[in-house]
């Protein structure tokens, strides 16, 4: 992941239940990483995907994105 691009455009999909799935675009990728991590409910961010640039990031992933030195947004709690 050291060649992830943080400005990429980049669509969000967070599972709600059996049927629904919730998507969201963002222009950054890096804002959508931080709406996955710090606005979402523990129990959608479980169960979401991130696309950017025709490649898919499960949970684990996006979280490691955001733990990344060179995540370049503020972070809200560097705990979490």
């Amino acid at each position: 992941m050291s060649s992830f691009d943080y400005a990429a455009s980049a669509g969000l999909f967070a599972a709600k239940g059996r049927t629904k799935l919730r998507y969201r675009r963002f222009p950054h990728a890096a804002e959508a990483i931080r709406y996955a991590i710090e606005k979402l409910p523990r129990k959608l961010f479980s169960a979401s995907s991130l696309e950017v640039n025709d490649e898919r990031y499960n949970a684990a992933q996006i979280r490691a994105l955001y733990e990344c030195e060179r995540y370049p947004l503020t972070r809200k709690d560097p705990s979490l």
